[in-house]
């Protein structure tokens, strides 16, 4: 019992550690842009790749090595990842644990945006090393995928259409003179924007992915879809028979959210035949649950140590970017770069829709830790002290998520006249920081090229590094 106890401040800093604070050292490796050393971490701890987190591990290295220009190698971590998701199995004795411990023991499967984005970087990866065709196989997989994620929410109010990704299909179609795929793809982006992103994210249509919708009609001779979304885009698409290729720019602008977690208070209110219930007035939360009781215990068991409770709940800390805005200048001429997809609001909107399944399966925890320690009281105060003890300090949120992923995705499509061109990124704070960038670009007639930046700056987040 005395070596239980003396342990128990190493048990709490465990427990109360999140995710990103249990790797804080690649963590702040990867933000400050040491790439080489946040490999190494990496490769330091191969056990990760067959760990509970697998998941992650693979994304992760899959991410550095993309920022290496090692495309190859980034990609077959993200093809372990893509097959993870693909081959995962519900694991019910580790599920059955969760409620025993806390959701940490169980295997990370993924966001839904996590899927989908890994597959975003494997088509970028191809596209870099010249493998067009492989790109539209990760067109194809990005096409099954939405598709899943169509069949699995029933609501149209959960994120379950994704429009940068149908929008990232149209580019690379496009890039293939594959004109009547890519039309497809830009005008379900488009319907998407439309119907869903202005709704939950506040993100409007690109206005180039207009250009791109009108153009590609034109392209196939679809004169009544080109007149229609001339009237609604008021604008007249004037065809552009400049010779040279085009640019596609993507700014992967700062770093996605980090999952922590937050309190709730409950009160217990008791209920008739064993039901309990969990209220909260404030937040306007009541949950409850029939718990079994046996019929000798039937009037002590009023469970009077649940009358108050703390339950951990998963949250999202933002790391805004610093940079707000952004332009690419080619041969005198300036694009705007477009916000196409918010990464962190898709993973603040997507938590808060499952937060009451959240709330559920924790309070739900909760009860069952508290049913199992008042019996074993009964039978020995000092071992339902422990299990009193070793449910406190275990109980915790699931803090894990993809932590190297940008906040936010821009981009633009530049005119490029044929053979080298010189071009400039700016980007600025909207106030006294900013930052060019310059970049030489070799095209051809008729070609279609893709350039991806990333911008790792945000807003210092110190919470994130303390317990």
């Amino acid at each position: 019992m005395r070596r239980f106890y003396q342990v128990l401040p190493l048990c709490f800093l465990l427990s109360c550690a999140t995710y990103y604070q249990m790797n804080l050292v690649f963590n702040q490796e990867f933000e400050s842009g040491d790439m080489e050393a946040a490999e190494k971490t990496l490769e330091a701890n191969p056990k990760a790749a067959s760990s509970k987190e697998k998941f992650l591990y693979f994304l992760n290295r899959g991410t550095i090595a993309a920022m290496l220009n090692k495309p190859e190698e980034s990609n077959i971590y993200f093809e372990k990842a893509f097959i993870y998701g693909e081959d995962y199995r519900t694991n019910y004795f580790n599920e059955a644990g969760a409620y025993v411990i806390n959701p940490t023991v169980i295997e990370y499967k993924g966001e839904d945006h996590e899927h989908l984005l890994l597959l975003y970087y494997k088509a970028l990866n191809y596209i870099k090393l010249g493998d067009r065709e492989s790109a539209l196989v990760e067109c194809r997989r990005l096409n099954n995928r939405l598709l899943k994620l169509n069949d699995k929410y029933k609501s149209d109010s959960k994120y379950k259409r994704d429009a940068f990704i149908h929008n990232l299909m149209g580019l690379i179609y496009d890039a293939d003179r594959d004109y009547n795929n890519a039309f497809i793809a830009y005008r379900n982006s488009y319907n998407i924007y439309k119907e869903d992103y202005i709704r939950m994210f506040g993100v409007q249509p690109p206005n180039q992915l207009k250009q791109d919708l009108m153009r590609t009609a034109y392209l196939m001779g679809f004169q009544t879809e080109l007149a229609q979304y001339e009237r609604e885009f008021q604008t007249r698409y004037e065809p552009d028979n400049q010779e040279g290729g085009d640019l596609i720019f993507l700014w992967n602008n700062g770093l996605g959210p980090v999952k922590d977690e937050f309190s709730i208070n409950f009160t217990v209110v008791h209920g008739e035949a064993g039901m309990i219930t969990f209220v909260n007035e404030e937040r306007g939360y009541n949950f409850s649950f029939p718990i079994e009781q046996k019929e000798d215990d039937e009037e002590e068991a009023d469970l009077s140590d649940l009358e108050f409770y703390r339950v951990a709940i998963p949250k999202y800390n933002e790391r805004p970017p610093i940079f707000k805005q952004g332009t690419l200048t080619v041969d005198g001429r300036t694009y705007s770069l477009e916000a196409a997809e918010d990464i962190n609001k898709i993973a603040f909107y997507s938590l808060d829709q499952r937060m009451g399944l959240e709330l559920s399966k924790s309070l739900l925890r909760l009860a069952l830790k508290k049913l199992a320690e008042k019996e074993l009281r009964e039978e020995s105060e000092g071992w339902g002290a422990v299990l009193g003890a070793f449910n406190a300090y275990t109980e915790k949120a699931d803090t894990r998520n993809w932590q190297t992923i940008p906040h936010t995705i821009y981009y633009t499509r530049a005119h490029l006249p044929v053979g080298v061109s010189q071009a400039t990124l700016n980007v600025n704070s909207g106030r006294e920081i900013a930052q060019s960038h310059e970049f030489t670009f070799h095209i051809q007639n008729g070609q279609t090229i893709f350039h991806s930046f990333y911008s790792l700056e945000s807003v210092p987040q110190r919470r994130l590094n303390q317990y």
